[in-house]
């Protein structure tokens, strides 16, 4: 793997001009493939969570109880609110989601898809259909140059280029990764996606018909700050942007995996995605060889600390390879 183009180096203390650029296939896929081998036993931890279903709807009617709640507050207390409390619930349902995009509640896929529209609802935006199209891709063909569209864009990495610059990105991530497929790649809707819509414009409807414009306005907030500068946020950073040329993904075994579905598991993720967050961390019980020596964090805090400060480190700290042979005809993973 290398710099491509003009890329500056690291070491020299100025952002780089390119991604990183690998000419092997993603890592996971071969990994799994030797841990399986080694620690067979593995194979027992596949399968849905029984647990999911109770955990979301502890979360979604929790949220909602509180935008009811707060329907008449002012505006300085909601907003307090929904960074300091609300963001921690709906940035747990969107990783619910991102559990549910790998069918880890139920057997039966459809079933994942209901309870997503479910865990959708306080987020106030419908995203849960759509998330799943695009990260799926993300697994099956991670850092592919025009597939995976977890990467940030030319135009993202030509403007993101200072600490203010970052700032205001970290700030606003949450918009460039829900607009970032619309422009590059976008999908036609199906009838799931007109599904997630419709009930979700009608829960914000009645919200509004109902409470008033704050309790949307609190679920909306709490989406927000909860995906910008937050800690639960430096989740999106850690996972693959690039501070060791030598590693794309990269897992956080702090505290905040109790809120997040253990989503900072990410190489164990990433090889296993059909092990649900809460047995995650036995994979790295039964396989420690495979994990002890790569590089993991134990703050996400201190991920977006580093991102905004190290001038060496940006939007183009990313991983991308060319689309391969055998990536276009490995099977889904999901």
């Amino acid at each position: 793997m290398g710099k491509g183009g003009d890329g500056a180096h690291p070491e020299e203390g100025v952002m780089a001009t390119d991604f990183f650029w690998s000419y092997t296939d993603e890592p996971h896929a071969s990994r799994r493939k030797e841990i399986l081998a080694q620690h067979p036993q593995i194979r027992e931890l596949f399968g849905p969570d029984p647990w999911a279903f109770l955990k979301i709807s502890a979360a979604v009617l929790l949220q909602l109880w509180t935008a009811t709640f707060l329907h008449q507050s002012s505006w300085l207390k909601i907003l307090a609110i929904a960074y300091f409390f609300g963001s921690f619930l709906n940035h747990n349902l969107f990783l619910a989601i991102h559990e549910l995009s790998h069918n880890l509640a139920f057997s039966t896929p459809s079933y994942n898809r209901w309870l997503g529209i479910f865990a959708n609802l306080p987020i106030g935006i419908p995203m849960s259909i759509t998330f799943q199209k695009y990260h799926l891709e993300h697994h099956r063909y991670q850092g592919v140059d025009g597939i995976d569209m977890d990467i940030p864009t030319q135009v993202e990495a030509h403007v993101v280029t200072n600490t203010i610059t970052k700032s205001i990105w970290v700030i606003f991530q949450l918009f460039f990764y829900a607009l970032r497929p619309l422009f590059i790649k976008p999908k036609p809707p199906g009838l799931w996606e007109f599904t997630n819509l419709a009930i979700q414009v009608a829960l914000d409807a009645s919200l509004v018909y109902f409470w008033g414009w704050k309790s949307l306005a609190y679920l909306i907030l709490a989406t927000f700050v909860g995906g910008g500068m937050h800690p639960m946020a430096g989740h999106f950073i850690s996972e693959h942007y690039v501070f060791n040329p030598d590693q794309e993904t990269y897992s956080y075994y702090g505290p905040l995996n109790l809120m997040t579905w253990s989503v900072g598991y990410h190489n164990e993720h990433h090889d296993f995605p059909r092990i649900p967050g809460s047995r995650l961390y036995k994979v790295k019980e039964i396989a420690p060889e495979y994990y002890m020596n790569l590089k993991a964090y134990q703050s996400w805090s201190q991920v977006i600390y580093m991102y905004i400060v190290d001038r060496t480190v940006g939007p183009f700290s990313r991983m991308k390879r060319k689309q391969s042979k055998s990536a276009q005809t490995i099977k889904k993973v999901e």
